[in-house]
C-alpha cells in the first residue's frame, strides 16, 4: 500500500518554511541576532530553548513578524534546552534583568517561582492584542493560571501520539477503507492489532518506543498516557497529597509489562534506537511526542499518526505544552510592553505554521484554519487538545524534570520483566514522597 504521507501543502505564510527546514539559520544554531540595533525600532528580547526543526521554523516565523511590522525587531537567543534554561530564566527573573519574553514549559511553571521569577500576564494588552483566554484549549488556559493569575501564554501542546508504518499496518490489515489506521477502544482491541503486526513482522517485536537508557522518560511518558484514562491522579490540587490509586496504577503497569513479555514492544530500545527502528521500517509502531514528524518526512519512512490509544477509558495522553511567560523585570518599558504582546499574538495567530513540526496549536481557531487542516498527518490527532494529560502543579514536574526521570527509572524494569508491577509502583511512590519532601530550590512566590 502507498504511503498516505502527503508533503506539507503550499500555504500563505508557508512560503518560508514548507521544504527550507535543512537550512538552519544562525539563530537555530544558537546565535543571536541582534537586527537593527542602534535604530529607531522597538527591540524585544527573546529567549527559546528551541532546535533543530522547532528552531527553524520558529526563526522564520520572527522572520515574517519581521517583514509584517518593520518598526519591531525581535532579538532571538537560543540557549541550551532543559536544566540550563530554566536555570538562566530563574537567575535572570531574580535579578530583575530579565529578557522581554521567554518560551517555557507550562509543566515547569508552578516550581519556577511565579511572582518572583515570572511576571504576571497582563490580560489588558493581551486582549488588546487580539487574544482571549476563551479562545485557547481550556485544560491548558486554566494551567497557565496559578492561584487565579495568569503567567503564561499557551503556545501548543506536544502529546504522546501514535506513529504507524502505513505499508506494515496494511499488510496486517489494520487499516479502513480510508487507509487510516482503525482504532482501538480497548486493551483486548489494542493487543490484537500489536499481535497481527507482530505476525506480519516475523515475530520481530511491532512496538517501539523510549523503554530503557540513562536518563529514559519514555516509561513515564507511556504510562502517564494509559493511567489518567481511567481517570488515575497523582496528587490533590494543595500539591502535597498523593492521590495515586493503587489498583488503575498497576492496571495501566500491567499492560506495559504485558507489552514486554510478549515481544509486543522492545524493553532493551533507548530514545535513539526507538526512533531509528520505526524510520527504518523494523517495526509498525512508534509511541513518541509529535516531534518526529518532520524527521520521518526528510527520511522518506511511510508513516502516519493517530492519537495515542484508547485503552481505559477516555483518550487521554501525557503532554505538556510549550508557552510564552514574561522573566521578571524591575522595569517595563510600556513600548516595548506592548510590541512584545503584539509578536506574542502574531505567533500564536499564526500557529497553523507552527504546527509543520507537529505540535497541536493551543490556539482553538487555527485547529479550524484549511491551511492546518491541509497538513497531513499532523492534523489528525488534533481532537486530544483538549484531553491532554497535564502533570501536576509542582516545582519537580515537568519536562526533563526529576518526577519523569524517576518514575521512568522506576518503570523501566517492569517493562523489560525486571521488576513487577507492584514493586514498580513502590519505587515510583518512594520517589515522590521524596520529592514531596525535598525544599523547593526556587524563590517563593511572593516577591
Amino acid at each position: 500500500m502507498e504511503a498516505t504521507v502527503q508533503d506539507p501543502p503550499k500555504l500563505s505564510r508557508r512560503s518560508l518554511l514548507g521544504g527550507s527546514l535543512a537550512l538552519a539559520g544562525a539563530t537555530a544554531a544558537g546565535c543571536a541576532i541582534p537586527v537593527g540595533l542602534g535604530s529607531s525600532q522597538t527591540r524585544v528580547q527573546y529567549w527559546h530553548f528551541l532546535g533543530a526543526s522547532d528552531g527553524i521554523i520558529m526563526n522564520q516565523m520572527v522572520t515574517a513578524f519581521a517583514k509584517d511590522n518593520p518598526n519591531i525587531f525581535v532579538e532571538e537567543n537560543v540557549l541550551a534546552w532543559g536544566e540550563p534554561y530554566y536555570t538562566k530564566i530563574a537567575m535572570a527573573g531574580s535579578g530583575g534583568r530579565s529578557p522581554d519574553l521567554a518560551s517555557f514549559h507550562l509543566a515547569r511553571l508552578a516550581g519556577i517561582g511565579a511572582g518572583a521569577i515570572l511576571d504576571p500576564i497582563n490580560v489588558r494588552l493581551l486582549e488588546e492584542a487580539g487574544l482571549r483566554g476563551a479562545d485557547f484549549s481550556p485544560p491548558i488556559w486554566e494551567r497557565a493560571h496559578l492561584d487565579g493569575v495568569l503567567y503564561a501564554i499557551p503556545f501548543d501542546a506536544h502529546p504522546m501520539v501514535q506513529y504507524y508504518n502505513t505499508d506494515i499496518c496494511g499488510r496486517a490489515g489494520l487499516l479502513g477503507a480510508d487507509g487510516k489506521l482503525v482504532p482501538t477502544r480497548n486493551q483486548d482491541e489494542l493487543l490484537a492489532m500489536l499481535r497481527k503486526a507482530k505476525e506480519v513482522l516475523g515475530g520481530k517485536p511491532p512496538l517501539v518506543f523510549d523503554a530503557l537508557g540513562l536518563g529514559t522518560v519514555g516509561p513515564w511518558r507511556v504510562w502517564f498516557s494509559l493511567y489518567p484514562q481511567s481517570g488515575g491522579t497523582l496528587l490533590a490540587d494543595d500539591g502535597v497529597t498523593i492521590t495515586i490509586d493503587d489498583q488503575k496504577a498497576l492496571q495501566a503497569l500491567r499492560l506495559m509489562a504485558q507489552l514486554g513479555q510478549e515481544g509486543l514492544c522492545d524493553p532493551r530500545t533507548d530514545y535513539g534506537a526507538s526512533v531509528a527502528s520505526f524510520t527504518n521500517g523494523q517495526s509498525a509502531f512508534l509511541w513518541n511526542g509529535d516531534w518526529e514528524t518532520t524527521g520521518l518526512k526528510e527520511r522518506k519512512t511511510p508513516f502516519s499518526m493517530t492519537r495515542f490509544p484508547s485503552v481505559f477509558g477516555n483518550g487521554a495522553a501525557q503532554a505538556d505544552c510549550h508557552a510564552f511567560v514574561l522573566p521578571h523585570q524591575r522595569f517595563r518599558d510600556p513600548e516595548v510592553e506592548r510590541a512584545t504582546y503584539q509578536f506574542i499574538a502574531h505567533i500564536i495567530k499564526n500557529s497553523a505554521d507552527w504546527a509543520v513540526a507537529g505540535h497541536v496549536p493551543a490556539y482553538l481557531p487555527a485547529l479550524e484554519e484549511p491551511d492546518y487542516l491541509a497538513l497531513q498527518p499532523q492534523s489528525e490527532y488534533r481532537s486530544v487538545i483538549t484531553e491532554v494529560a497535564l502533570d501536576p502543579q509542582v516545582w519537580f514536574a515537568g519536562s526533563a524534570s526529576r518526577l519523569w526521570l524517576e518514575f521512568g527509572e522506576a518503570f523501566s524494569p517492569v517493562i523489560g520483566g525486571e521488576r513487577s508491577p507492584e514493586d514498580g509502583l513502590a519505587a515510583a511512590k518512594a520517589s515522590l514522597n521524596r520529592l514531596l519532601s525535598a525544599p523547593n530550590p526556587f524563590p517563593d512566590q511572593e516577591r
